[in-house]
């Protein structure tokens, strides 16, 4: 009897011995992100990791209203010359550094002058940073500047710990030291990237999961299929054709949000030697082409109507859109005729498209539609990475690439069509595009920024430096055993308040 009682104690014991089970949380990406580095990176899947891994100045709501993160307070002087920030007292980067304001001037600096920053036509109306407290910083502007709030929401606003930045230089992506609510533990390419819940978080409250796993898996059907066995407990860019599957299935869960961006066609217009080529080089040929094409079509074949055509940097739907350029439906005799006026009766055009399965079905989709116009389209599939870098070096004649949209109309213009952008691929230039967008920057009544876009846009229309395809709606899908989350239409997932069920 003694003996039956001692083991029933010790198996008790054991049982009360054995730790809780971690909770990991593994989600499937469309790609995988460029560098680790929010002043060099480029790609909307390294966003989604950074909104783990690096807290902003500022975020949004789900509304689009800019809230409080690691700053708490802020004002602008009466000229909109100076904003006085009040910072988060209590938080730390993941190596110990403190955050504080003079963190916060090291950024700003880093994201001005850092030879590989791409974030400095973002930050570039900062004339100074003066810290003004610990917890305090002031920013004194060369102009008004009605977007910088919103470029703090985002990667001009992600701080870094100064002590990483300055002892690694241009290699920081390569051990990514923040200050979000999880920290970086290892990155494999085209694999998994791994962070782990940071226990210094000032937030930790609400964040609910041991390790967080990122997994690249390009094939829409085999993110699907991961998330339906198991494999996977979340997936960014549920296909629009697999919508039905998932609201079919009780054992997962279906959210979606009206995206912010736009997915186009950047041409190479004078980046490097190749883009001294046709369809470079003369705006009427890129007019045709962009006449070959039927947007409300491409939706419906590719997208079945989820998404919205597009012309411009803003969706039909959104206050910047300019109604006096509408999307010119297809007219493949027209088309015809201005190659012809160009020049030629057919012409051979490289794009370079990711190697997922919707980008290229669309983009065979567009294929069909060009060569009824003459025009030959060479797809190029490559890995996203490959593809953004070959973008940026110029090694491209057309590259199938989206943005995934700001909160300011600013976001999705200024950058890629202003000569010095930092995101400005196809180097494109014309000095009165770049007045006008600068302008639009300068002013806090959006009437007068909206006659400034227009403008531009009067301008762009014809130039078409990229041509846009159409706005996409994110879509997500994700276990019925998760709790919490919450659709964003800049396409992030924000892990505060998720948890398992």
């Amino acid at each position: 009897m003694r003996k039956e009682l001692l083991t029933a104690l010790m198996l008790g014991a054991s049982v009360f011995a054995i730790p809780a089970m971690a909770a990991d949380l593994r989600i499937g990406l469309q790609e995988d992100p460029d560098v680790l580095d929010p002043d060099q990176s480029r790609t909307f899947v390294g966003r989604i990791v950074y909104a783990s891994l690096c807290d902003k100045l500022v975020d949004i709501t789900p509304g689009l209203e800019i809230i409080p993160q690691l700053a708490t307070g802020w004002n602008w002087s009466a000229d909109g010359l100076t904003l006085t920030m009040d910072l988060r007292e209590g938080a730390s980067f993941h190596d110990g550094t403190p955050f504080d304001a003079e963190a916060v001037k090291a950024n700003i600096d880093r994201s001005q002058n850092m030879p590989e920053s791409r974030r400095k036509s973002e930050v570039k109306s900062i004339a100074g940073v003066t810290v003004t407290g610990p917890y305090q910083v002031q920013f004194t502007l060369k102009s008004p500047d009605a977007t910088l709030l919103a470029q703090f929401a985002d990667r001009a606003g992600m701080m870094l710990s100064p002590t990483a930045t300055a002892a690694a230089g241009a290699d920081f992506g390569n051990m990514p030291i923040c200050s979000g609510p999880f920290k970086f533990v290892e990155r494999i390419q085209q694999d998994r990237i791994v962070l782990e819940k940071f226990a210094g978080y000032w937030n930790a409250d609400a964040i609910h999961f041991d390790k967080v796993t990122f997994l690249p898996i390009p094939d829409t059907t085999v993110r699907l299929a991961n998330l339906r066995s198991g494999d996977i407990d979340m997936l960014e860019r549920l296909a629009a054709t697999d919508a039905g599957i998932v609201k079919g299935d009780g054992s997962l869960q279906y959210a979606e949000a009206v995206s912010l961006g736009y997915q186009g066609i950047t041409v190479n217009i004078a980046n490097s030697a190749m883009g001294d080529n046709p369809f470079g080089n003369d705006a009427k040929i890129r007019h045709a082409f962009s006449l070959s094409l039927d947007r409300d079509v491409i939706n419906q074949v590719v997208f079945e109507g989820a998404f919205a055509a597009g012309n411009q940097p803003f969706p039909p739907t959104s206050p910047w859109y300019d109604k006096d350029h509408p999307i010119e439906a297809r007219d493949v005799a027209k088309a015809k005729a201005l190659l012809k006026e160009a020049g030629y009766d057919t012409l051979d055009v490289e794009v370079q498209v990711a190697n997922n399965p919707v980008q290229t079905q669309m983009m065979q989709v567009v294929q069909a539609m060009a060569a009824e116009a003459g025009f030959n389209v060479k797809l190029k599939s490559m890995e996203f990475a490959s593809l953004l870098a070959d973008q940026s070096a110029g090694n491209y004649q057309g590259s199938q690439v989206g943005w995934s949209g700001r909160v300011d109309p600013d976001g999705n213009i200024h950058q890629f069509m202003t000569c010095g952008g930092g995101i400005n691929d196809s180097k494109y230039c014309k000095p009165e595009v770049d007045a006008l967008l600068d302008a639009a920057r300068t002013s806090t009544d959006n009437a007068v920024r909206k006659a400034k876009y227009d403008a531009a846009r009067d301008i762009l229309s014809v130039d078409m430096p990229i041509i846009y395809l159409y706005h996409p709606t994110w879509i997500w899908a994700l276990s019925g055993k998760l709790d919490g989350f919450d659709a964003y239409p800049d396409g992030m997932i924000r892990l505060e308040n998720v948890k398992f069920n």
